[in-house]
């Protein structure tokens, strides 16, 4: 039987780990009674402050052309987990549909406001196609429009 050489590092890191916790608490017999009442505070603040990770465990293994994908267990997607993942996509859907509303009547009361502005001015129409007029107007100061 052979043993991987990543196996045989392993167990090497984990015997001198075994090690070093036995020397030190060896040694933590012949430390004063407040340094080790402080070292307790702080593995027990340090143990208060740690993440405890969420494990989820795979209970099976799915094939799918070819594919492999762990499986968590859970029989089906649900009727409430469909609800509540529609939800977010119902109201992207809807600030979509209204953003866009409101800027077709936006511009349609801009387009509206410059017909009016030039059926109700002294010129004709034509004249705002006449390149000489586009040329008088930037000759004009600004203060004469």
């Amino acid at each position: 039987m052979t043993i991987s050489h990543n196996y045989q590092h392993q167990i090497a890191h984990d015997r001198f780990g075994l090690k070093v916790t036995a020397n030190l608490s060896d040694a933590c017999d012949q430390l004063p009674y407040e340094v080790t009442e402080r070292l307790r505070a702080a593995r027990v603040q340090a143990l208060g402050k740690r993440k405890i990770a969420a494990k989820q465990v795979a209970t099976g293994v799915m094939a799918s052309d070819g594919t492999l994908s762990l499986n968590s267990g859970e029989e089906g997607f649900g009727l409430w987990n469909a609800v509540t993942s529609a939800i977010p996509l119902l109201a992207l859907i809807i600030g979509l549909l209204s953003i866009n509303v409101m800027l077709s009547d936006e511009r349609a009361d801009e387009l509206a406001e410059i017909d009016s502005a030039l059926l109700t001015d002294t010129l004709p129409p034509s004249a705002y196609t006449d390149p000489g007029f586009a040329q008088f107007l930037k000759m004009q100061p600004e203060s004469a429009r």
